[in-house]
């Protein structure tokens, strides 16, 4: 069964070379929603999540809120196991699908199907796996014959196409979503939502990052409101999306 325990657990990253001037200084601490502290050494730290406890269980469908630099992107790959906690413990049980950054892994010189069987074996797939929903795959991008030539004479589009059609490959568990929607065409991306809403379905546990209230509303049951990296609301999704749009007045 599908289960994530988080107690205690903090994310620091010290950050070394800052000058000391102001101007800097400032951008930094804009940049990272004021989570900027100094040590005794005189390194900058971003504290990027504090003292997080928070447990997702079997059929959770959990929406992550807040501005940028609230913590959103760090506790998703915190769950990917992209980031170890600084402190604290992070118990999980369950195959995790992390969809973050969607394009990583993908070869501009290798073709659209030498990338499918790279990347598909980056997401834990075997060959076999992959020889079995390559059609699908395929499909899905609607990329025809570009998947013969290399990637480097896709447009942009094209290329969101095959990396997304690639990522939704994934037989989830533990599905982690970081703004996945909102590139293509409208044609394509009618045939991705159906495609999402899909391993939503399949998914046991799904944590999902957007800025569209009305994905969050249409997917997720529940969500999570972080501000300067801490946890400022977990409940119900209307609840907390009147709790966000309050403080952002």
């Amino acid at each position: 069964m599908a289960q994530i325990d988080l107690r205690s657990v903090y994310i620091e990253f010290p950050i070394y070379d800052v000058s000391k001037r102001s101007l800097k200084k400032d951008f930094l601490r804009i940049a990272t929603g004021g989570n900027v502290a100094q040590d005794v050494n005189s390194h900058v730290i971003v504290s990027a999540l504090k003292n997080i406890n928070l447990s997702f269980k079997q059929g959770n469908r959990v929406g992550l809120i807040g501005h940028n630099g609230s913590g959103k992107s760090t506790l998703l790959r915190l769950l990917a196991k992209i980031y170890e906690p600084t402190q604290g413990q992070i118990n999980i049980s369950g195959h995790i699908s992390p969809m973050l950054d969607i394009a990583l892994g993908i070869e501009l010189e290798f073709t659209g199907y030498e990338n499918i069987y790279i990347h598909g074996t980056l997401l834990g797939l075997t060959k076999k796996q992959i020889n079995n929903q390559l059609h699908t795959i395929a499909e899905l991008s609607g990329l025809g014959d570009y998947l013969a030539m290399p990637v480097r004479t896709y447009s942009s589009g094209m290329k969101v196409r095959l990396a997304f059609a690639i990522a939704t490959s994934i037989q989830p568990d533990i599905l982690l979503i970081d703004e996945v929607f909102g590139a293509g065409d409208a044609e394509f991306m009618q045939r991705a939502r159906q495609k999402m809403i899909s391993l939503l379905k399949q998914s046991n546990i799904v944590i999902m990052a957007t800025h569209s209230d009305e994905l969050i509303k249409e997917f997720c049951d529940q969500a999570l409101l972080l501000e300067s990296g801490e946890v400022k609301y977990f409940g119900p999704v209307d609840t907390a999306l009147e709790i966000y749009h309050k403080k952002s007045e």
